[in-house]
């Protein structure tokens, strides 16, 4: 059954592709496996899949002990400081990062630890009070500051578009993330590169590709539904 949901969402991916003109490679698939059990993300993996999205650094670090050492972990819940030293040489991408005290930090980790560490910078494009991320009129200066920490490259830029029923409500959004990378680009800043668009979730992910996601993060298309423990 995961086998076939994962294969739903990958064909709607290069069926999304197709009819906006872009190459499918440049689209990969996280799928978001917060709460799920190891047994799960295994049968995935055999399927073929190696990147896997995290909301809590426990929950990642668990994981990666167990599963192959192949997989990409990207940590795409909001990181607390405190919480940077356990992640900093396990995950291969930070979707997360919104302020210069967090990156400060990460850089400060990657250091001690001999290790060079991808982050995107979070875009908060909706302007939702119940998220994290920085506003889309701050995000060039917060780039320009981090982009001079040691140890740490921005990559591009990540957004949690708002909940609705019809994808098409937040394709205004999409587009406004990759303007700003756009933008971003242009400025030519050393250590930045906007590559990278991670945007797109279950219910509005076909929309994110045709606006230009390079990074789509589904958890609920493939592994159904979740059950929170806490």
């Amino acid at each position: 059954m995961l086998k076939d949901n994962y294969d739903k969402v990958a064909g709607n991916i290069l069926k999304a592709c197709e009819k906006s003109g872009r190459n499918p490679d440049e689209v990969t698939l996280i799928a978001v496996s917060k709460t799920k059990p190891v047994s799960m993300l295994q049968e995935i993996y055999d399927h073929g899949c190696r990147d896997f999205g995290e909301n809590k650094v426990q929950e990642l670090v668990e994981k990666y002990e167990i599963l192959p050492k192949d997989i990409r972990w990207h940590l795409i819940g909001h990181l607390q400081r405190n919480k940077v030293k356990y992640v900093v040489d396990k995950a291969a991408l930070i979707h997360s990062v919104d302020s210069l005290k967090l990156a400060e930090e990460i850089s400060k980790e990657a250091l001690k630890k001999n290790v060079e560490v991808d982050i995107l910078i979070e875009v908060n494009v909706a302007e939702e009070e119940s998220k994290f991320g920085v506003k889309a009129e701050d995000a060039p200066k917060l780039v320009s500051q981090i982009a001079e920490l040691p140890g740490i490259h921005i990559k591009g830029l990540m957004t949690i578009a708002p909940y609705v029923e019809n994808p098409e409500d937040n394709r205004q959004y999409f587009a406004q993330l990759r303007q700003l990378s756009v933008d971003i680009s242009a400025k030519n800043i050393d250590n930045v590169t906007m590559n990278v668009l991670s945007m797109g979730m279950t219910g509005d992910y076909e929309t994110a590709v045709s606006e230009g996601a390079t990074l789509v993060r589904v958890g609920t298309g493939i592994f159904g539904e979740r059950h929170y423990t806490e």
